[in-house]
This record gives structure tokens, sequence and C-alpha cells, in this order.
């Protein structure tokens, strides 16, 4: 199964004063998996061309002052992002910038027949203008990435759970 993009409602209470959202759902058959567990393989797992990708941005952001990498604050990490919250219903992942705040919600619920369906739902606050041409420019690869970590889900095999 593909992931299929729908619609992500504001406002959320994961990221009050949100001002664009996104969600795309998966179907996943014959396997149970937590938020937590399915954060940590879709985030933590992501394909090379996607992990070139961040770190390409990391490596720009750090150029022109934005977080390259998450705040030292936080000690619990899912792939690179700070876990805020995680609970087997929900996990969330992100952090404030100077530019604008995201969160990322992956969260689970039963489907038909013996399925689960996983959504990520992407949450942003953009603080100014820098914000907004932040997103504008990662756009078509976000469109890309996440559908493809989620697709994940059902392709690679469990990954240990820390």
């Amino acid at each position: 199964m593909r992931p299929r993009s729908v619609a992500a409602r504001l406002p959320n209470a994961w990221l009050p004063g949100a001002d664009w959202a996104d969600r795309y759902e998966l179907l996943v058959f014959g396997e149970r998996m937590t938020a937590a567990e399915a954060a940590r393989r879709a985030l933590g797992s992501a394909p090379a061309w996607v992990q070139s990708l961040l770190a390409l941005r990391n490596r720009l952001a750090s150029l022109i002052g934005l977080n390259a990498a998450a705040p030292p604050a936080h000690s619990g990490l899912i792939g690179t992002f700070p876990l805020l919250h995680s609970d087997d219903r929900e996990a969330v992942v992100g952090y404030d910038d100077r530019h604008l705040d995201f969160r990322i919600v992956v969260d689970v619920r039963e489907g038909p027949a013996d399925s689960q369906v996983i959504g990520m739902t992407t949450l942003v606050r953009r603080r100014n203008f820098f914000g907004r041409l932040y997103l504008a420019a990662v756009m078509p690869f976000h469109k890309a990435i996440v559908p493809t970590l989620l697709a994940g889900l059902s392709d690679r095999p469990r990954a240990a759970v820390s």
C-alpha cells in the first residue's frame, strides 16, 4: 500500500497557532506497532537519498544561523528530532527555531480487518517572512520525503526499539 494524503486539521493541540499542516496515512496489514515504534521506524531509518537531503539542509541551515540539529536540551531523540511526547497512540517530535516551529505527530489507530492506520501529521507555525520562504523552498522535498518514510514502514524489517 502507498501512503495517501488526507486533510490535516487546524488548530492542533500539539502546536497551538500552527498556520500550516499536512497529513499522510498508511494502511499496514498483519502487524501491530505503537506510535513510538512507528515513529522510530519511519524517522530513524530513512533511505540514503533522504538522509543526504537532510544533511544538505543541515549544512545550509547552519550557514544562515538556523538549528542544524536537535537542540541539546533534549535527551530523547527519534531520528534527529527531539521526542516531546510518546504513548501507544501518539508520538510527537519537533522543536522551535527563529524562523518557524514544527511538530511531527505520528499516530496509530485500528484499521479494517487485521490492519492499523498509521498517520504522520506535520504542523508548522511560521514566525516570520523567512519561515514562509523556508517552508515554500522545502515543500517539494517534504511532499516526496514524508510518503517515502511512511511507505518504508511496510517495506522495512522491524528495527530494534530503544
